[in-house]
């Protein structure tokens, strides 16, 4: 787009964006101005399961908020997107750009997976946002790619990549598809065991929310006892009630998460810093900062240094994919 056209638009404009996850599915208004400042405003968190599809929960937050016309919407979703179409993974969802214009009354809208959209907006998050894990050997390289793991009811890992003109690009896959790697006895019984249930064992089937339930019961397994009714969320407070096992489960789950991490890391070539996302990581900070996770992120043999120099925090900030779902379609117009 010429400079000309850039200028002839509002100075400021309005859009919806939202992140659509397994559990939560949240809306805002973002407001974009010509500087490239986003504010959001009326932003709204909905339960996946009140509703029986994408639209519907589009539709009620609209009805809610009574906002007035807007001219794009940007949406992040929990799935692939392949040509404007997602398919939700923990979800019986699907959703594609032309349901997004129509539901939203826009003439633009962008579908994104909702990694790529945090990954989007990793320039925009402040130091109160992030939350440092370990310590760094050496100061991290800035400009570099950022990559961003997410943990939350799925896993997945993008990265922000800055080209050789200086424009970013975003890049993202379906880590948590990967197959899980064991890295000792203890995790090859754990993978022998979610094998016979799950028949293949991806990195999600331990690491994320209901892997961390998955963990849990397979440690009860191997220990020969029986795993008592609670859910992830509760988790910690069963560890320090005393409970050996989910506190053993929560220190193995760190250690995993480092691991995933330190491998996300390696291959995105990561010098500029890894950021954990997602819901999970925010709610054990305590049991991240033990150890466990920056020891296992750096375990890499001969890669041991070079991942030593990678810092890992844990995104803090409720609504970075609100914001990157804004970025990216301010890029998509600007760019």
């Amino acid at each position: 787009m010429n400079q000309a056209a850039i200028a002839a638009r509002p100075a400021n404009r309005r859009g919806l964006v939202g992140d659509v996850g397994g559990t939560n599915v949240r809306f805002a208004i973002a407001s974009l101005a010509v500087d490239g400042a986003i504010e959001l405003t009326s932003a709204l968190t909905l339960e996946a399961s009140a509703h029986a599809t994408a639209g519907s929960a589009l539709a009620a937050y609209l009805a809610a908020v009574e906002e007035g016309p807007l001219d794009f919407a940007s949406v992040a979703c929990a799935g692939p997107v392949t040509s404007g179409r997602v398919s939700f993974t923990n979800l019986d969802w699907s959703f594609d750009e032309a349901d997004l214009r129509e539901a939203a009354g826009v003439d633009r809208a962008l579908l994104l997976n909702d990694l790529a959209a945090v990954a989007w907006a990793a320039p925009a998050l402040s130091a109160a946002d992030l939350h440092p894990i370990g310590e760094l050997a050496a100061a991290p390289c800035e400009p570099a790619t950022v990559a961003v793991l997410g943990v939350g009811t799925g896993v997945n890992a993008s990265a922000l990549v800055r080209s050789c003109n200086g424009a970013f690009t975003v890049v993202v896959g379906e880590a948590g598809h990967a197959s899980f790697a064991p890295s000792d006895e203890v995790e090859m019984a754990l993978w022998r065991r979610l094998r016979q249930r799950f028949g293949r064992v991806s990195n999600e089937r331990l690491l994320s929310g209901p892997g961390l339930r998955n963990l849990y019961e397979a440690l009860c397994d191997e220990a020969g006892v029986r795993a008592e009714t609670f859910s992830p969320a509760e988790m910690e407070a069963r560890a320090l009630s005393g409970d050996r096992i989910a506190e053993e489960s929560l220190i193995r789950f760190c250690s995993i998460m480092g691991a995933v991490a330190g491998d996300i890391a390696l291959t995105f070539g990561a010098r500029g810093g890894l950021c954990i996302a997602g819901g999970v990581a925010p709610r054990i900070l305590t049991w991240l900062e033990r150890g466990d996770f920056r020891r296992a992120f750096e375990d890499k043999g001969r890669f041991g240094p070079y991942l030593a120099g990678i810092s890992t925090q844990v995104i803090l900030h409720p609504q970075a994919a609100l914001i990157g779902a804004a970025h990216a379609a301010q890029t998509r117009e600007t760019g």
